[in-house]
């Protein structure tokens, strides 16, 4: 029987990955939910909903019985961490509860939570992580969220998967809190003005250990999670398959934009991006691309944090391997692609 898949959040970097991945599968039916208008690809239906309002998302998710495995990749933004957990639990909550009302059928909720859940976002922490790990002190609102779904759960009859990924590189407009974006911007600016491309972060961040995940190789771990029954009701830690240091992968990120590799010269780019925008609107304006601000598509607080993480984020991958998942990808190989997929669009040079 064909799958419905309701994706809420899709149009962030992990969500229009999953997007595009099912809506290629004829196995799959594909609905997504956000606040937008419009939907993410021709042919998926969509709707536009609030879900901070639990009578709207039960009204709108009525007309959609066929519902079988909801996809949650939504994120509500708030100043601090104790201000995200009643909108984002909110989110969930209500979007689980209206569709259990009105689809019978469905089977899987399948969330996407992050390293936060280990507290990368406060510093050093335990590596390997391992899904066992205890929590560090909260607010967190993955904590809220994975609580109130197990807690749920055991009178119901679907199962839940939640995936804890790191370093996701994927295209999606409107996401800011971007790799992929920050990266290839700041190295067509540098290349722009004729300067070799170094890293813009700590020393110490350029030589420790970190690893990556393209959002699209996470779509795939979701699609094939849900037939899984080793995924039932379980957290999995997910990346690329190996951890790398900036050092080692830095000559190959400057070919693949061709240009010299430089070392360490650490600047901050929330202050210095700004100045290049006039910059950015000549090369968009010479190329022929799509002309965004730097501001849209990157948020260079986000990339400055990143390229100054002196500690190592390395995530075991032992309880995913040991339920069946066995694909493993490149840095090269997924930069290359990405790269190549932003200038088809029209987002980057040639």
């Amino acid at each position: 029987m064909k799958k419905t898949a309701l994706i809420a959040g899709p149009y962030g970097i992990v969500g229009s990955a999953l997007v595009r991945h099912l809506a290629q599968d004829d196995a799959w039916r594909v609905v997504t939910v956000s606040r937008r208008q419009d939907a993410v690809l021709p042919g998926v239906r969509h709707l536009a909903v609030d879900l901070l309002d639990a009578e709207q998302a039960e009204a709108a998710l009525a007309g959609f019985p066929e519902i079988t495995h909801i996809f949650y990749c939504a994120y509500a933004p708030r100043p601090t961490p104790a201000e995200e957990v009643a909108p984002n639990l909110a989110l969930l909550a209500n979007l689980v509860a209206a569709a259990e009302k009105h689809a019978p059928g469905l089977r899987r909720v399948v969330l996407v939570h992050g390293t936060k859940w280990y507290g990368n976002h406060l510093g050093p922490f335990r590596t390997p992580a391992r899904e066992g790990d205890p929590r560090h002190f909260p607010p967190n609102f993955y904590y809220d969220q994975q609580d109130w779904i197990e807690a749920r759960q055991p009178s119901r009859d679907w199962t839940w998967t939640a995936f804890r990924p790191h370093g996701i590189f994927g295209y999606a407009t409107g996401s800011p809190m971007n790799h992929l974006m920050a990266l290839s911007l700041y190295a067509t600016l540098m290349k722009a003005a004729g300067a070799p491309l170094k890293f813009p972060g700590s020393p110490a961040a350029f030589q420790a250990l970190n690893q990556f995940t393209d959002a699209r190789l996470l779509a795939r771990a979701m699609a094939w999670s849900v037939g899984v029954q080793a995924c039932e009701n379980r957290a999995f830690n997910i990346h690329n398959g190996e951890p790398e240091r900036w050092a080692n992968l830095w000559p190959a990120i400057a070919d693949a934009f061709g240009m010299p590799a430089g070392g360490v010269q650490q600047i901050r780019l929330a202050g210095m991006m700004p100045a290049h925008e006039e910059a950015w609107r000549a090369i968009c304006r010479q190329q022929g691309l799509h002309h965004g601000a730097l501001e849209d598509y990157v948020n260079w607080t986000f990339a400055d944090w990143t390229y100054s993480n002196g500690f190592d984020q390395i995530s075991s991958l032992y309880e995913i391997r040991r339920a069946g998942w066995t694909e493993i990808l490149s840095f090269e190989d997924m930069l290359k692609s990405l790269l190549s997929d932003l200038r088809q669009r029209k987002r980057l040079p040639a």
